[in-house]
């Protein structure tokens, strides 16, 4: 038996390579880079609206060119010298245009990624360790539950995006404050609620749990997209799955991060409880 000591590291993805071609100020907590470039070549769209990259930023202190040997790296470099990993969902893909969309959280100072989009200029490198994802609407869905935190705003929208028209269904989104919400693009039967936390510290409410618990259940087959803070989802799950008797074809929930971790630490929470299944 593995453990998660022993378990073989997954090969990497080969990383792509773009740079920044704009640097646009959504919210006054949201910024979306525009990136492009020759690398842009050997990206694929494969239709997941909740499409996402472990990106990789050199620590300021370095002079690294990507892509980056990371087992080179980790026998050359001390670990707090390593590139930063962290998850972002690509929001947009415009491959015709050469050109695809990545939108940050940024609270001040706090961070990597979100400092560093912050700070973003053009030409910019900007390092994907490849793509993947998991979601996509279901078209013969009767209706559609979509809830998330501003973590899951990209997703989310992406998602409303590629809906067929005739969708129906109830957005739940947690933000700040109203000044935090965005234009979304909807069919025409959906219920948007946005949640307002009004200055208490993301991952500390229960606003978007308690929210989805009062959804009120249409008939038919729904289909469910849940992604945010990990003790949301956490207490989620087992509200969806038992007492909705939702099965996983029905479901796609996850943690896009944890309260009070780095994506480091959280990342391997996560693999140590993947090992104890």
């Amino acid at each position: 038996m593995t453990t998660p000591q022993t378990r073989p590291r997954r090969p990497q993805r080969p990383q792509i390579v773009l740079e920044v071609i704009e640097r646009i100020q959504l919210t006054a907590h949201m910024v979306r880079i525009v990136a492009g470039g020759p690398g842009i070549a050997v990206v694929e769209d494969a239709g997941y609206t909740d499409a996402y990259s472990k990106m990789l930023f050199a620590h300021p202190e370095t002079d690294l060119t990507p892509p980056y040997d990371l087992a080179a790296l980790r026998a050359e470099l001390p670990t707090e010298r390593m590139p930063s990993q962290r998850t972002y969902t690509i929001r947009r893909f415009d491959l015709t245009g050469g050109r695809l969309w990545i939108d940050f959280v940024v609270h001040g100072a706090d961070g990597v990624a979100g400092p560093w989009a912050d700070a973003a200029q053009p030409g910019d490198v900007v390092v994907l360790g490849g793509i993947g994802g998991g979601y996509a609407p279901d078209p013969d869905a009767d209706w559609h539950l979509l809830a998330g935190d501003d973590a899951a705003l990209p997703a989310i929208a992406a998602a409303l995006e590629a809906m067929p028209a005739q969708a129906e269904g109830v957005v739940l989104l947690e933000v700040d404050s109203a000044a935090d919400q965005l234009e979304l693009t909807a069919p025409a039967g959906f219920e948007i609620v946005w949640l307002h936390r009004e200055g208490q510290q993301a991952g500390t409410t229960t606003l978007l749990a308690d929210a989805v618990r009062e959804v009120e259940w249409r008939s038919g087959r729904v289909q469910v997209f849940a992604h945010g803070e990990r003790g949301a989802m956490k207490s989620l799950r087992p509200y969806l799955t038992d007492e909705r008797g939702l099965d996983r074809t029905q479901l796609s929930l996850s943690a896009y991060w944890a309260y009070g971790r780095q994506e480091e630490a959280f990342q391997a929470e996560k693999r140590e409880a993947v090992g104890q299944i």
